[in-house]
């Protein structure tokens, strides 16, 4: 383990993330596994997420737990917003404020602790729901920032925010897993899922997700409330 660069790879339990822990893995990073029980609904991914760490070989798996839905603010972290089933325009109520720079925040104390130059997040600016923390401009600001506010930067020991996915669309972020063996019946990307894992079919990353697997030509392995509705997501 001594010779293996480590890596913080934010891990949701979902199809970007658990593609990018495989890239990682296969770029040869001694991998540790971040994921956060910030008061989402969908806390099912919880597991998912454990669950692929896992599956893929990670040294260690981390679940910070923080109080996100205590200002609210998201369909994901206020019961009382409804979560979109039709697309919407514009930033999606769906959007979590903050989040990605309070992750990708944690994420970097802990790549301090382990002495690690390297975090990867699964980003994406394509297949993608609006969501401004999700864009090149704002990994760049956020490099930039993480160079010059941790002993690391200033000691010259260069922190780098992998975004492998950042110009893929989801059939090809697919067809990449698949290549590296993910197996995406471990994976969850429902903003409803249920406790037993089963996804809602209606949301927009369901949406984003069955588009996905019809794109790449792959059979899509996701467990399903219902086996069919009028959108034609469920099976």
């Amino acid at each position: 383990m001594s010779d293996r660069k480590r890596a913080v790879v934010l891990v949701s339990g979902g199809l970007d993330s658990t593609t990018v822990l495989a890239m990682a893995q296969a770029r040869g990073f001694a991998c540790y596994t971040l994921s956060f029980d910030y008061g989402q609904r969908h806390r099912g991914e919880l597991v998912a997420a454990e669950r692929v760490s896992r599956a893929l070989g990670d040294v260690e798996h981390k679940v910070v737990k923080l109080n996100l839905d205590s200002i609210g603010g998201s369909a994901l972290t206020d019961m009382a917003i409804a979560v979109p089933e039709e697309e919407t325009q514009g930033i999606p109520v769906t959007y979590v404020p903050a989040r990605n720079t309070v992750f990708l925040s944690i994420a970097l104390g802990w790549a301090e602790v382990l002495g690690a130059h390297d975090i990867f997040i699964g980003v994406n600016a394509v297949d993608y729901s609006g969501y401004p923390d999700c864009r090149p401009e704002y990994i760049a600001a956020f490099e930039a920032l993480a160079n010059l506010a941790t002993k690391a930067g200033v000691e010259g020991q260069k922190i780098t925010v992998h975004t492998p996915l950042m110009s893929l669309g989801k059939g090809e972020i697919i067809r990449a897993g698949v290549e590296l063996g993910v197996d995406y019946s471990l994976t969850v990307s429902c903003y409803q899922v249920t406790e037993e894992g089963l996804a809602c079919g209606r949301c927009d990353s369901c949406r984003l997700r069955r588009q996905g697997f019809i794109d790449a030509g792959l059979a899509d392995p996701t467990r399903y409330r219902q086996l069919q509705d009028e959108s034609g997501l469920s099976r």
